[in-house]
């Protein structure tokens, strides 16, 4: 084991504290605004853009972008941009296609847009399914990474660190809601740019602060094939399916959907998305220094004696350059970041189970308000108690990967739905529900056969399905099916009602 790493910490342990503490004062008074389920969900719409922006990038950078996204870039090189460029380039579609149509339709969710125009009923539980799978991958990912960032810092078990990480997301998102947890993430949001900038900006001082002379020194340490691709990701097929999953993604994860709720109106939203991508762009580009500082700093070696996954290079990196204190701050950022991201979800996820399957689909839409506010509250106790067990069941997990698995089911699942029920007027209800269940069950179908689960972890000699990321097949499968089931079978009611929605749908107005 690192010296430092594995024993308490007395400046991360200082931070931790702090953190927490100050979390829970925002908690606190966030609970005090939280006595409707508008206000739980989506903060009585009362966040201004960039606000929603820094809240947006906080719930997107995730333990996978800080954690995994450094460990896969210092492990295979080059290949983990991949990530960091995929996940980036989602936005312009965030901004263009659905942003503000889903401001202007939505309430709480993005099937709220599918329901206004199709099959209410249907709908929401076909949604209901797609948005829980995405959650349920994301939510291991995040509670991964906390759980060794936990243990290796304060030498504490796995298992207890997994529900440390529980019960302290469970306090923010029961009492505070949408609230509490657009806050929170906006403090993780200004922590985590201003420790990657620190640690970035001490990494290159060893170089002169010429990027250049860092790629170099990779390059001579472990040969030219740092710089180039083909490590991570060999198969240009598997690597356009993986760039899809990520680009495609971003717009059906329904916790990012879900914060354009949070804003007055649509330009708000299209402006925090603005906001969001400038703050985003900046940390992935921090991450290539952080994974190339890491390798050559700290060594490959090192930094899989200490997690086989990789997910320790950034906090190694902090240590190696500045010392126990300032690995003390990186990881207690690094454990903001995991807590604000898991509330996000864990919110969503509420949303999807109270909002959607409990009011709209059990009770037909006739729940009072104070009834709707306690079914979230219970989906979210289920939803603390479920990311604990999954976390520990994945434990050893490279996070980067995990939360690519998560894009890939939005990709295929939620985004073809969704971007048809705002585009296509020809769209049903069948055609909507059939994408969206044959988009989830196949994802996870593909994931299962493929090289990751049945070699690498069943220890198999071969897999079905060649590929590890199953997005090249199961997007444009899901595509397919909404508009082969649509045509074969119209519904002249539901375009009706399309055109009824239309000017609402893209001009905010009735």
């Amino acid at each position: 084991m690192i010296e430092g790493f594995g024993e308490p910490n007395a400046v991360a342990i200082g931070f931790f504290l702090a953190f927490i503490i100050f979390s829970l004062g925002i908690t606190a008074w966030a609970a005090r605004k939280t006595r409707t389920a508008d206000h739980f969900y989506t903060a009585g719409g009362g966040i201004t853009a960039l606000q929603n922006g820094l809240a947006l990038a906080g719930d997107y950078m995730s333990a996978a972008s800080f954690l995994g996204i450094a460990g896969l870039v210092a492990l295979s090189g080059f290949d983990g941009l991949i990530y960091s460029i995929g996940w980036l380039v989602g936005w312009p579609i965030v901004m263009f296609l659905i942003a503000e149509p889903l401001r202007n339709l939505g309430r709480y969710t993005f099937a709220d847009v599918l329901a206004a125009r199709l099959g209410k009923k249907p709908i929401r539980i076909a949604a209901a399914i797609g948005s829980l799978a995405v959650i349920t991958f994301y939510l291991i990912a995040q509670m991964v990474g906390a759980g060794n960032l936990i243990r290796l810092m304060f030498g504490l078990p796995y298992e207890a660190a997994i529900m440390i990480v529980g019960a302290v997301m469970l306090a923010y998102v029961l009492f505070g809601g949408m609230m509490a947890t657009t806050w929170v993430q906006i403090i993780k949001a200004v922590l985590l740019l201003t420790g990657a900038s620190l640690l970035a900006v001490l990494a290159l001082s060893r170089f002169n602060f010429n990027p250049l002379a860092l790629f170099a020194a990779a390059a001579s340490q472990y040969g030219d094939s740092v710089l180039a691709p083909g490590r991570q990701v060999s198969d240009p097929i598997d690597a356009v399916s993986l760039g899809l999953a990520l680009m495609l993604g971003t717009a059906g994860l329904p916790h990012i959907l879900m914060r354009f709720y949070t804003v007055k109106d649509a330009r708000t939203a299209r402006g925090s998305v603005g906001y969001a991508t400038l703050f985003i762009g900046f940390f992935y580009l921090l991450t290539f220094i952080l994974g190339f500082g890491a390798m050559v700093i700290i060594g490959r070696e090192t930094i899989t004696s200490v997690d086989p996954g990789g997910n320790m290079a950034a906090p190694l990196l902090a240590l190696g350059v500045a010392g126990t204190p300032f690995l003390g701050f990186i990881s207690a950022v690094a454990f903001a970041t995991i807590l604000a991201v898991v509330a996000g979800l864990t919110l969503s996820g509420a949303a999807t189970l109270s909002h959607d399957l409990w009011v709209n689909v059990f009770r037909g839409e006739a729940a009072s308000d104070r009834e709707q506010l306690l079914v979230a509250r219970v989906a979210t106790v289920l939803l603390a108690v479920v990311s604990v067990l999954l976390g520990i069941t994945f434990k050893g997990q490279n996070v980067a990967y995990m939360v690519g698995l998560a894009f890939a089911i939005a990709a295929s699942a939620n985004f073809p739905a969704l971007v048809l029920s705002i585009f296509w007027r020809k769209l049903t209800t069948t055609g909507a529900q059939m994408s969206m269940i044959i988009g989830t069950v196949s994802t996870l179908t593909l994931i299962y056969f493929s090289p990751t689960i049945q070699i690498d972890i069943l220890k198999n000699t071969e897999a079905w399905f060649p590929f590890r990321n199953p997005g090249i097949v199961t997007i444009p499968l899901s595509f397919a099916i909404a508009i082969i089931v649509s045509l074969a079978w119209p519904v002249p009611a539901e375009e009706r009602r399309f055109t009824e929605l239309e000017r609402r749908l893209h001009l905010g107005v009735e």
